[in-house]
């Protein structure tokens, strides 16, 4: 609590049991996580945060517009000289722990560009309504991530030839207070463990990760819904099964394996857990909303990401989607990072209209114009982002 206060609890000894500290109970949540203003609060318990789409505007993401996703209370800064990793499991040759000064001096540090988006970003639009966070386009961000590779530090564990998935537990707290409960325990199956990008990151923009984004260590698996990028690890477990901790099973993350109608039940064994991100694009400028004199064209740019793959090419429409015009795509600052696009946009006469951006993957696939398929959750909406414009 005094983390989240920014001082020390006089007398926090005193405090009479179920009593709630009244700078908790209705803090602001923009200097808490220095953030900024314009950023939207999606919950507070626990804390959810997204970006407006022209916040995102940046090659890098800073801290101020980063989102926060949060299944459980944020732990208190711990002292980062008492702090451990440990590794276990069914398929790991011995447990073994690290400390935060073995991971920073005893394997060699990479720095990453890489894009984390909430698996329900785009929530809202579902119809039924799904539950859950109800984000629109700003729970994504592409931060500059530096550590130590997890493959690297696996290998110096030893795990054997049963190792089937990586699991993560971390330091945060489950809301109903219960010591006993996760609020999430996710991971990553061994092929994406094993990649050069995915990292235990101990900075985030040049520097320590702020708390709220995981300080002192996070797994962070680029391309890949931000719920496999744990914050505050504290313990990794490599399972020699696909890892079933909390948040792992249900619909949770998951996905129909075929497509099924609005409104339907799924039963678990026809759900899939979700890996790579679908592609998708996000026009960052201008905002929503802006007016142009005729006869001028309209500058636009923004960001596109297609999870493990790489974006092939970028579109853009004036006409509802009936007519395509090829965007400036540049390439990624390494795999997994997302990729700047830009153009001008032409308007014939005065009038309303809508800016559509729609992304191609390495694959061919490209955004739907329109709501993809329904699933229970709400997740991986990857509909073309669009903004208004008028022309006076």
């Amino acid at each position: 609590m005094g983390a989240l206060l920014g001082a020390d609890i006089v007398y926090g000894d005193r405090l009479p049991e179920g009593l709630e500290l009244l700078g908790l109970q209705d803090p602001d949540p923009f200097s808490l996580f220095d953030k900024d203003p314009e950023m939207v609060v999606r919950n507070s318990r626990p804390w959810n945060l997204e970006a407006r789409a022209h916040l995102l505007d940046d090659a890098v993401t800073p801290n101020k517009y980063m989102f926060i996703r949060n299944n459980g209370l944020i732990p208190e800064r711990p002292d980062p000289a008492a702090w451990t990793l440990t590794l276990d499991g069914e398929a790991v040759r011995g447990k073994k722990s690290y400390t935060l000064a073995d991971l920073k001096n005893n394997f060699r540090k990479y720095t990453y560009r890489l894009t984390l988006e909430c698996g329900g970003n785009g929530r809202s639009e579902f119809n039924p309504p799904a539950s859950g966070n109800q984000w629109e386009v700003g729970a994504v961000s592409c931060a500059e991530w530096g550590g130590v590779r997890l493959r690297d530090v696996l290998e110096d564990a030893g795990y054997t030839d049963r190792a089937v998935y990586v699991g993560y537990h971390a330091a945060d707290t489950h809301l109903s207070g219960d010591p006993g409960k996760e609020p999430i325990s996710r991971g990553v199956p061994m092929e994406k463990a094993l990649q050069d990008e995915t990292l235990l990151a101990y900075e985030m923009n040049g520097g320590d990760i702020p708390l709220a984004h995981g300080y002192p260590l996070r797994l962070v698996a680029g391309g890949w819904p931000a719920s496999a990028s744990g914050k505050w690890i504290e313990r990794l477990s490599v399972r020699d099964r696909v890892h079933d901790g909390a948040k792992m099973t249900g619909d949770s993350y998951r996905v129909p394996c075929r497509p099924v109608a609005p409104g339907t039940p799924v039963p678990d064994s026809d759900m899939c857990i979700i890996e790579s991100m679908p592609v998708k694009s996000l026009i960052t400028y201008p905002k929503t909303g802006a007016t142009l004199a005729r006869g001028r064209s309209l500058p636009f740019r923004g960001h596109a990401w297609a999870g493990e793959l790489e974006v092939a090419r970028v579109r853009y429409s004036i006409d509802f989607g009936s007519t395509w015009q090829d965007c400036r795509l540049e390439a990624p600052a390494n795999r997994l990072a997302w990729q700047r696009f830009s153009g001008e946009a032409e308007f014939p006469r005065e009038g309303y209209y809508e800016l559509w951006a729609q992304a191609e993957d390495s694959q061919g696939r490209a955004q739907p114009m329109v709501l993809p398929g329904w699933n229970p959750k709400g997740y991986l909406n990857n509909a073309c982002h669009r903004i208004a414009v008028k022309i006076t």
